[in-house]
């Protein structure tokens, strides 16, 4: 799977970029659904575009609706996260960034295997030192992204494209 975490400005335009055809998934109904339904419509699609919230309550719904067990197996489909739609797909997010009070702690689907702080210098509580407190907390590798910065990652390889500020943290914790 190819996967492009974190868009800068503008995403919530990314459903209006001509596709041929676009549909929304609910993940929170897929169980009451039927895989026979809904798996063949995500493996018929080239993008997966989701959005952010809560990354522990999104992963939640991600493996209990099966979605997640499915990515694997998606080579040929784009992965594109928006916030939590990007940190989904770490190891673990860090507690400052767990809201949904159910989740058991901050690990995510762990599909990439470096973490992500979005949105820097976006919020008053986003700043660099911030995501540096973040990092440490985090170890391993992990990046700071703001809104004009993308983290496409294919075939193993990571690329950070940016017009904006970023930071690679890389601790051995």
């Amino acid at each position: 799977m190819q996967r492009l975490v974190g868009a800068g400005p503008g995403f919530e335009h990314l459903s209006g970029l001509g596709w041929a055809s676009l549909g929304v998934l609910e993940l929170t109904a897929l169980p009451t659904i039927g895989e026979e339904r809904w798996v063949p419509w995500v493996r018929q699609a080239d993008v997966l575009l989701v959005n952010g919230g809560d990354a522990t309550h999104l992963c939640h719904w991600m493996r209990d609706s099966g979605l997640a067990a499915l990515l694997p197996s998606l080579t040929d489909t784009v992965w594109v996260g928006v916030s939590a739609g990007s940190m989904v797909m770490a190891p673990r997010i860090g507690p400052s960034f767990v809201e949904w009070p159910s989740a058991p702690d901050d690990r995510t689907l762990g599909l990439v295997d470096f973490a992500i702080f979005p949105h820097l210098d976006a919020f008053p509580t986003n700043t660099l030192a911030d995501a540096e407190r973040w990092a440490a907390d985090i170890g391993g590798l992990a990046y700071a992204i703001d809104e004009q910065t993308a983290i496409v990652v294919d075939a193993g390889s990571v690329e950070v494209v940016s017009e904006g500020r970023w930071v690679d943290f890389r601790h051995d914790g």
